[in-house]
């Protein structure tokens, strides 16, 4: 699994002009999921990003994680995050994982947030999203499950 996490002041995402997730201070994540990838991965993430000091203390220095500060998370599914682009010009997708592997680990990743304490928005996997966000820092961190 490989997630992009950025630091947000706030984020949202639209669909067909309807706005379906927004959250406030938190962070925004971008989740792609491989073929290979299983609930290990999922538990794995969950704890890293859950307990990652990104967040700034009282002196200003990154100290503090998602748990601390009480933030939220808008968790946004993208398959092009296993994109393979090394030959050609036209990326291959074939690593990333088909729905019916990937929605019950990404749902899994979801809750697993929610069990502890952090409120979670999402989009809709699969469908065409629009997303904005003001990083805050900026900070955006890539993590892969795969580089433990």
């Amino acid at each position: 699994m490989r997630a992009v996490i950025q630091r947000v002041s706030r984020a949202a995402v639209t669909i067909n002009g309807q706005e379906i997730g927004k959250i406030n201070q938190g962070l925004l994540i971008l989740l792609g999921i491989h073929e290979t990838d299983t609930q290990n991965d999922v538990e794995y993430l969950v704890k890293k990003i859950a307990q990652m000091r990104i967040f700034e203390d009282e002196q200003g220095k990154m100290n503090t994680s998602i748990e601390d500060i009480g933030g939220q998370i808008l968790s946004i599914s993208q398959f092009t995050l296993f994109a393979d682009t090394k030959k050609g010009n036209r990326p291959s997708f074939i690593a990333a994982a088909r729905p019916e592997t990937a929605i019950p680990l990404y749902e899994a990743f979801n809750t697993g947030l929610k069990q502890r304490g952090i409120p979670v928005s999402t989009g809709k996997f699969g469908e065409d999203m629009d997303v904005s966000l003001v990083n805050d820092g900026p900070v955006t961190i890539l993590i892969d499950s795969q580089n433990k």
